[in-house]
């Protein structure tokens, strides 16, 4: 739970995207829109669990998954840029879809492939050390404290983009221009670390990378306390 929660707070599409909706369409379908992305992120984890060398080989696959994961946060950034632009459209054409919310959160996370190789290196580091064990009643917890880890950070947009909404009042346009932004930033990393071979390819070949900086962090905080 704890490393889903840290995991869940660096910018990304899926929590931008559930505090966009938060803003627009209420806490309500926010949660919805979390609840269906943490779905599909615990039936990744858990596939992987039983499959590890069935999920490292399927490299191309991955490969694909990211251009289609770039192309959302595309045109989810020129929605929002259009909605700020728009005087007449105050929420994003994408995420205010009348698509379910829970549907379009699964869909989202189902092809996003960032979160397979950040879980395959940490389940790759606590099997090692034995601190998960390969038992079903272990894989449960495991599944379980991502779920509800993810779902606490996710609820740091949701509600913080409430907070931040409330404060500039009525201003969608400014609101969308920022969202937008981000979405394009997050654009750019991914452009960036995709030419940098810093991809789903990569990670998988390199599981100790994905998981170094955020484990050495947990151990300096253990160590100061």
């Amino acid at each position: 739970m704890l490393i889903s929660f840290l995991g869940s707070l660096p910018l990304g599409t899926l929590n931008i995207a559930a505090m966009q909706i938060s803003i627009s369409d209420g806490v309500l379908q926010a949660m919805l829109f979390s609840i269906g992305s943490l779905i599909a992120e615990m039936i990744y984890v858990r596939l992987s669990l039983v499959a590890m060398d069935w999920v490292r080989k399927r490299e191309f696959l991955f490969k694909i998954l990211e251009w289609i994961t770039l192309l959302i946060v595309l045109i989810l950034a020129a929605s929002s840029f259009y909605a700020a632009m728009s005087p007449t459209v105050k929420k994003s054409i994408v995420l205010s879809s009348t698509l379910p919310k829970l549907v379009l959160g699964f869909s989202m996370s189902a092809v996003s492939p960032a979160q397979i190789p950040f879980w395959f290196g940490w389940s790759t580091v606590l099997l090692t050390k034995k601190i998960l064990l390969p038992v079903n009643k272990h894989y449960n917890f495991y599944i379980v404290g991502i779920g509800i880890g993810t779902l606490l950070g996710n609820c740091v947009f949701i509600f913080g983009g409430r907070i931040v909404a409330g404060k500039l009042q009525n201003s969608h346009q400014v609101i969308n221009w920022v969202i937008g932004g981000i979405f394009l930033i997050t654009a750019i990393i991914q452009i960036w670390k995709m030419s940098r071979k810093k991809d789903t390819k990569y990670k998988m070949k390199h599981p100790e990378e994905e998981t170094y900086g955020l484990e050495k962090n947990m151990e300096e905080k253990v160590v100061e306390k």
